[in-house]
């Protein structure tokens, strides 16, 4: 049962409260109370907008400035706020009190003031147990639902158990893992993807108080988010009002009662296939990967490309990846532990992934790189099962490593990765290869240890980090321009050949990258 304006004033708590202004406006659904401590209306605005909020304030911070207290009452009804209590510390002018009535009304915001000694927590404690618990959960839901929760005899599982008491009482539910994949999913209705309603409830903390269910709107359709505890595994649930039929208390009530079922039967949810998929990928082992690869509806051909990241803003990234999904027809499965992120992106449209997709993936990891703690590793361009298996295991192998020969990069390709990965093979086998690649470096050595080591550091940036600018160059070695040009003129004639020239470059890219990977491990 919803539970209004109307029905709050009726409270013990509210037995001195006075209605000012929009008396026509009391059936505003009620589902949460707040303090309003702003004190400016740009305070309120920047506020996610919080549908059935009713305010309670002193405007303590205001006391005195009838504009500012105006410019609250119409920012808080902008927020779509049930009501506006207000507890006043001291008695208003009357000329004071009729602007804030004023006000109200143009804003058709139910403006009611209670009589300060009667406090606030009585009246948040008051409206709060009127949200949750109501009058006994007269509409049944609960009732019902523990009816065939608990049919034993009719049911075999909790999995068929649930979904009964999903169709008689209009609800639905999902049971998503740690990282946010589906493990159960029990759906009576059809208005919204679960793709819609992840991809949300990520942008939302839905990690708080588990004794009071985020409400989440997926394009019209109502969603009640909240973490829940299956053993010693962690996963969040969200309910799905299909009628708007239920308080936030009821919903919430709901979620317990199914939490308690859980344990009575016993159940133990699905393994999170898309995760272990992407596990298997990781350790390298394919013919698990493709054993799993139906039971996580992954087609192999749909890998775009995997990935890498560490050091992200965990918060900053999840927003990042939904609105990258938003604007494409691709999606990221990930999972997720400290500041560590492995994942992949799919190609999720009926038409064969092209060359612009690939391109889209590359630009959103170059991106990504705006965290300034952020490293970002990733193979794009993956040919199946094969090709993600191979480019993780190139991912695990050199990451470490690519730091030390690109340190001035956030983001590392697989040009990078496959350099870098075949200078760590050359520095494990020795021999004749790596001899060979050492010796181009050898006439820096007879140019003198002092100028031989500046000439060689100048080519090193040169060439792994300036992208063969020299303007670029200058600016990390904080020197002039003409220097770096006169010192490249040297290293031309030092070595005996012009350094940018296509037959030279890929060995003396090498040959520098294992002069660095060689210097950052011994």
């Amino acid at each position: 049962m919803k539970v209004t304006v109307e029905d709050c004033l009726r409270l013990d708590a509210f037995q001195n409260a006075k209605v000012l202004a929009g008396e026509a406006f009391l059936s505003n659904e009620v589902r949460s109370v707040s303090v309003m401590d702003a004190e400016t209306e740009k305070e309120l605005e920047d506020q996610p907008a919080d549908s059935g909020r009713v305010f309670l304030t002193s405007f303590a911070g205001n006391r005195g400035n009838t504009e500012n207290q105006c410019a609250l009452i119409r920012a808080a009804a902008e927020t779509g706020c049930a009501a506006m209590v207000i507890c006043p510390k001291e008695r208003r002018p009357k000329p004071t009190v009729d602007l804030l009535v004023q006000t109200a009304r143009a804003a058709k915001l139910p403006l009611i003031e209670l009589p300060g000694q009667s406090g606030y927590d009585a009246a948040i404690t008051a409206v709060m147990d009127r949200v949750l618990y109501g009058d006994n959960f007269r509409n049944s839901l609960i009732s019902n639902t523990i009816f065939h929760l608990l049919n034993f005899d009719k049911h075999s599982n909790f999995q068929s158990a649930v979904r009964e008491a999903a169709i008689n009482n209009d609800f639905q539910l999902i049971l998503l893992s740690e990282d946010f994949n589906p493990v159960l999913t029990i759906e009576t209705r059809h208005q919204a993807t679960i793709q819609d309603a992840i991809r949300l409830g990520r942008e939302h903390d839905v990690e708080g108080d588990s004794r009071v269910y985020t409400l989440i709107d997926v394009n019209g359709v109502l969603t009640y988010w909240g973490p829940v505890s299956i053993g010693s595994e962690k996963y969040y649930m969200f309910i799905v009002d299909n009628e708007d039929s239920y308080t936030v208390g009821e919903i919430t009530k709901l979620a317990e009662i199914i939490r308690l079922a859980m344990g009575m039967w016993k159940y133990t949810p699905e393994r999170d296939a898309r995760s272990e998929f992407i596990r298997a990928l990781i350790r390298g082992n394919k013919s698990l990967a493709y054993t799993l690869q139906e039971e996580a509806k992954i087609d192999g051909k749909d890998i775009l490309c995997v990935f890498f990241s560490k050091g992200t803003d965990k918060e900053t990234e999840s927003q990042q990846f939904s609105d990258f999904e938003k604007r494409t027809d691709l999606e990221i499965l990930k999972i997720a532990e400290n500041d560590e992120t492995y994942g992949m992106i799919l190609n999720m449209g009926d038409e064969e992934a092209g060359i612009s997709q690939q391109s889209e993936c590359v630009e959103f990891f170059n991106q990504l790189k705006e965290q300034r703690r952020a490293r970002l590793f990733h193979v794009t361009g993956v040919n199946g099962i094969e090709g993600a298996g191979d480019a993780y295991k190139l991912i695990n192998e050199s990451w470490s490593f690519v730091q030390n020969v690109f340190p001035y990069k956030r983001v590392f390709t697989k040009y990078e990765l496959t350099l870098v990965s075949n200078c760590i093979n050359i520095q494990i086998q020795g021999g004749f290869i790596k001899k060979n690649y050492v010796e181009l470096l050898e006439p820096f050595k007879e140019a003198g240890k002092h100028k031989g080591k500046q000439l060689l550091d100048t080519l090193e940036t040169f060439v792994l980090d300036a992208g063969m600018n020299s303007g670029r160059t200058a600016e990390f070695m904080n020197i002039h321009v003409n220097t770096v040009q006169y010192r490249l003129r040297r290293i031309n004639e030092m070595l005996g050949v012009e350094i940018t020239g296509n037959r030279i470059i890929p060995g003396l890219t090498m040959a520098l990258a294992l002069k660095r990977l060689e210097r950052a491990v011994s």
